[in-house]
């Protein structure tokens, strides 16, 4: 600091420090054993100007303020009845010292009267050692004022038990470490706008608030809480003292904003409100933070019922028995002192006067905001109890050897529970109190006009909230006003974002199989669980009724006979193959292996029956891997037959070696063990997945890679011999064969994709059969016909001539 400010400064502070003022002792100050401070604005400074340099202040030339004058005389009350009181602090007088706060960075010579010791400050005073004027105060109203001050009284931990400064900033303890406060923090009250918001369904609102500590403070937690609640917050603004109320008004009015939260400061809270009823803004609902909710002026301004309904937020209200009886006997001598010309007032510093004061009736003290009425009582009582403690009172007396120093007191007040007026008075560990708000609605219907309780919010002995709604008569006594940026959508529906805002959306109607869940996610159509369904426009699935093929139905009647003929006609075919094991047909069509063969195609047969009745998990699995891992067998031994028919006629002269290994370790039965145990793990993870499913994608695709993969070796082996003898030449009925097979499945597949019914499963049995009907007429009837119609071609000599010819042939080319 400049030594010129420095200079400028002093005697400025000593001329108010020492300045002579008329005044009542009784009004401004008090004797008593241990003294306490208070700060309240008697005065108000509606436009600060800036400095160059420190200034202080005289608030007598401001504007007279009522309410911060009743705001004294309840401090005044509450010591005076603590003094009289037998039980707390008894034989113990407490003394007061008040100053008029009206500005927020003038008053600071008030705060050193306080923090001083017989006009002295000591820097870096031990605590222990430290005994300032006072040992705890209360005030200033305001979070802006409370801020600017704090530093000073919390650093050396004078109890600052604060009665209007709601800023969240005031609960960090490291930062104001002897700050208690009596009312609920912005956070608190911030919930409760949020409570009232939500219990009426509105999610399109404004907030309105003005640039200060308390204002700013709000709207950082309102957004800050109203995330993922629904509300949007469609406008905002902090006004300063240039403000244009009537362009805020008209940008709310034309986004149709019908719920306006006004967390301002009482001078920023009636300019908005006189300038709705002026511009005539009609039937909105104005929710009113505790500064302005018992405003006591503006529910008596003309037009004010027009503008909609003011629903109001604040400190349960609670009377303070015998203040009335006070106020009158203070009014009374008052005018006893005023007509006695020969009483003389003492001499106090400057802002300990106020001229206007005397000229109050004891109505019009009475009368005024009864907001922080409690709460200045409460914080007049927590530090007395604070005290009564440190000086370990009894019924009758006190221990007068102890030394009481502030911090002493801090302690205390951590530790206090008391009943106050019926009312449970604790502090958390920030400072802060037990929550008790009502809601109150304004009616300006009667004359004079009333605030009523319609609702209320406590935190003790246990959270609850709660609003009559039938005590709420809106506009023209209609229902409950509409404040959101969109309808609500229809059940079935799912929002569709529209604009910025989350609240802001179009409806979409969720399709069939698909529902929409509002209380997880109201943005999106979820799809049902294969086993269930829905309509179009559902909010929840229903599960599908089990459906399945009657063993007693026809088209299940006729594919299992058709079923069984097939099973009979392959056990034929293999005891005539048994019949004719050492023919030569039997013989090409695979020796000891067709019968490997036959077995496995009455194995696939026999799963078709298990597709029909209840459907288990045993019929699954007998159904669907049984099938799949028989007709493997059965299309690697195939594979293998065609392999070894070229073998012989193709390979084994060129690689000799290669057909000997091959022939001396039974090849044939390696390929077909091999493939048939890696087939069976594929089949064992299948079912592990899903038992009476297609499980999933990977487990299903080896299945179907293994079975295609087989069939792809008996094409290529049967093309490779498409040229050998007739007797040996296979390639146009297993290519015929196979072609019928895959046909056959695919048809299969993309009706599982497409049909959604219990015929599906009779899809799948006639597709199975058709695929071994198809290898049972174009491979093993031709060779049957043989045996039975044309002997003549089942000897060795008729397939050696074949051979010979072949030979032959080979040899012209």
């Amino acid at each position: 600091m400049h030594l010129s400010s420095i200079c400028s400064f002093l005697p400025a502070f000593i001329n108010c420090l020492f300045f002579n003022v008329f005044c009542l002792e009784s009004d401004f100050s008090l004797k008593g054993d241990y003294l306490l401070g208070g700060l309240f604005a008697l005065h108000e400074v509606q436009h600060a100007t800036p400095l160059s340099s420190p200034e202080a202040i005289q608030c007598l030339r401001y504007t007279f303020s009522k309410s911060g004058y009743q705001m004294l005389q309840v401090m005044r009350f509450a010591i005076e009845e603590i003094n009289n009181s037998t039980t707390l602090l008894p034989n113990v007088s407490l003394g007061y010292e008040i100053f008029d706060h009206c500005t927020d960075s003038k008053n600071f010579h008030s705060v050193f009267s306080f923090i001083s010791n017989n006009g002295l400050i000591k820097s870096k005073e031990k605590l222990n050692n430290y005994q300032p004027k006072v040992i705890a105060l209360t005030g200033p109203y305001g979070s802006t004022s409370t801020i600017a001050i704090a530093p000073l009284i919390t650093m050396d931990l004078i109890p600052l038990v604060n009665y209007g400064a709601s800023s969240y900033a005031l609960s960090n303890k490291r930062m104001y470490p002897s700050f208690i406060r009596t009312i609920p923090s912005n956070k608190d009250l911030i919930e409760m706008i949020i409570h009232i918001i939500r219990w009426f369904g509105w999610n399109w609102v404004a907030f309105l608030g003005s640039q200060d500590d308390y204002s700013s403070d709000g709207l950082n937690l309102f957004k800050k809480y109203i995330r993922n609640t629904g509300i949007c917050l469609a406008y905002q603004e902090a006004f300063n003292q240039r403000a244009n109320y009537s362009l805020t008004l008209k940008k709310m009015d034309m986004l149709n904003i019908n719920v306006i939260v006004v967390f301002a400061v009482p001078r920023y809270a009636s300019n908005i409100i006189k300038a709705a009823i002026a511009n005539n803004i009609r039937d909105k609902v104005w929710i009113a933070s505790e500064t302005w909710a018992m405003n006591q002026q503006l529910p008596r301004e003309p037009g004010i019922g027009k503008i909609g309904t003011v629903i109001g937020i604040t400190e349960r209200l609670l009377t303070l028995p015998g203040f009335d009886e006070f106020i009158y006997k203070h009014r009374r001598t008052i005018k006893a002192y005023s007509t006695d010309s020969d009483i003389q007032s003492e001499s106090k510093t400057c802002n300990q006067d106020c001229d206007y004061c005397t000229s109050l009736n004891a109505e019009e003290i009475i009368n005024e905001n009864p907001t922080f009425s409690f709460a200045i009582y409460a914080a007049i009582y927590t530090i007395a109890h604070a005290l009564h403690n440190v000086l370990q009172c009894d019924m009758n007396e006190y221990h007068k050897n102890i030394t009481v120093k502030p911090y002493m007191l801090l302690e205390q007040i951590k530790k206090l529970e008391f009943q106050l007026n019926g009312r449970r008075m604790k502090y958390d560990d920030n400072g802060d109190p037990n929550i008790s708000f009502a809601v109150t609605l304004w009616n300006t219907e009667t004359n004079p006009p009333r605030f009523e309780m319609v609702g209320k919010y406590d935190t003790y002995p246990e959270i609850t909230f709660t609003i009559n709604n039938s005590r709420l008569p809106w506009h023209n006594n209609g229902p409950v006003p509409f404040s959101n940026c969109s309808v609500e959508c229809k059940e079935g529906f799912s929002r569709e974002p529209n604009g910025y805002h989350s609240c802001c959306f179009l409806c979409k109607k969720c399709p069939r199989n698909s529902y929409v869940n509002y209380s997880w996610d109201p943005y999106t159509c979820s799809p049902c669980a294969e086993s269930e369904w829905s309509d179009e426009g559902s909010t929840t699935c229903k599960n599908r009724s089990v459906v399945y093929l009657e063993v007693t139905e026809i088209l299940s009647i006729i594919v299992m006979a058709s079923a069984t003929c097939l099973i009979l006609l392959l056990i034929a075919i293999f005891c005539l193959f048994a019949h004719n094991y050492n023919t030569p047909v039997v013989k090409s069509a695979g020796g000891s292996m067709c019968f490997l063969m036959l077995a496995c195609l009455i194995m696939s047969t026999i799963s078709v029956f298990f597709f029909f009745g209840k459907p288990s998990s045993v019929f699954c699995i007998l159904r669907n891997v049984a099938f799949a891992f028989f007709f493997t067998i059965f299309l690697s031994c195939m594979a293998v037959r065609s392999f070894q028919i070229v073998c012989v006629f193709k390979i084994a002269a060129k690689f000799p070696n290669i057909h000997s290994i091959w022939v001396k370790h039974n090849g044939q039965w390696l390929f077909v063990g091999f493939f048939s145990v890696i087939h069976l793990i594929s089949c064992i993870l299948w079912m592990t997945v899903s038992t009476c499913e297609m499980g999933n994608t990977a487990t299903v695709s080896v299945v179907v890679f293994i079975v295609w993969f087989l069939g792809f070796l008996c094409l290529l082996f049967s093309y490779m011999g498409r040229d050998l003898p007739k007797n040996y030449n296979e390639a146009k009925s297993i290519t015929f064969s196979l072609i019928l097979y895959n046909m056959c499945w695919i048809v299969y597949f993309t009706a599982f994709l497409i049909l959604k019914s219990k015929y599906i499963q009779l899809v799948n049995a006639m597709t199975q059969l058709s695929s071994i009907y198809g290898i049972l007429f174009s491979y093993f009837i031709p060779k049957c016909y043989i045996i039975i119609f044309q002997p003549q071609k089942n000897t060795a000599a008729y397939f050696q001539t074949s051979i010979q010819n072949y030979t032959q042939t080979i040899s012209r080319t």
